[in-house]
């Protein structure tokens, strides 16, 4: 059984399509970042950086619990444990370098466009032109790379695509204002299209959604979210 630590955020959506895809047992424990949930010490005994998404697999290795956090570890991790979704093996290395390029590059940018958009205080203009240009040269980059291709890897859907897609689906926030956000990349669009029209995506938005999670946006959510911000920030 995956215990499966959940917010309705890109990261977490990675792992919930992998679980919709494979059919993999799980139970998830709805995590609410709004009320700073994830600075908890019984879950910072999961991922001691207190962030979403986490897992614990009740059959880890040599049947013994195990805890994985960051989406992109478990991601590998589920996929190794299934042996699905990695790719054929010559295609290995292509397969870690776009999840890392993923996880290191279009991800954080991402959200960090995300952020300066529309959380910041106004008149940060530099940091907003830094992190938009950065999100849209990573778009540029996969988009590239995926002329010609069907899938980032090789010749079949693998857990790359379903990392991208986390993302991806964030895109008319990413690029705020743009009428067609994935308009200026074709391969991503399609790329994106391609993974949405999967029965397991449709699934996958559905888990944990029958939890109400905090939606407003006051002083609790900001110090949970962004608590370097804060003086007494630990």
């Amino acid at each position: 059984m995956i215990r499966f630590y959940f917010h309705p955020t890109p990261n977490p959506a990675k792992v919930s399509l992998f679980l919709a895809e494979t059919g993999l047992p799980y139970e998830v424990v709805p995590i609410d970042t709004g009320k700073g949930q994830q600075h908890t010490p019984a879950f910072r005994a999961i991922n001691p950086n207190g962030k979403v998404p986490a897992i614990v697999d009740t059959d880890g290795p040599g049947g013994k619990e195990a805890r994985v956090f960051d989406s992109t570890a478990i991601l590998l991790y589920l996929a190794e444990k299934t042996g699905k979704f990695l790719g054929a093996p010559e295609d290995r290395p292509e397969l870690l370098s776009w999840l890392m390029f993923i996880a290191s590059g279009l991800g954080p940018f991402s959200g960090q466009a995300v952020h300066f958009q529309h959380a910041a205080p106004a008149g940060l203009d530099y940091a907003v032109n830094r992190y938009r240009r950065e999100a849209d040269r990573h778009y540029q980059v996969l988009n590239d790379h995926l002329e010609g291709r069907a899938w980032i890897v090789g010749k079949d859907y693998t857990i790359a695509d379903m990392s991208a897609w986390g993302w991806l689906d964030r895109a008319a926030r990413v690029r705020k204002g743009e009428d067609d956000p994935l308009g200026a990349y074709p391969n991503l669009k399609r790329l994106f299209q391609a993974v949405e029209s999967r029965p397991a995506a449709a699934v996958a938005r559905g888990i944990g959604m029958d939890h109400d999670f905090k939606k407003v946006v006051d002083e609790e959510t900001k110090r949970s979210l962004f608590p370097s911000n804060y003086p007494s920030a630990a």
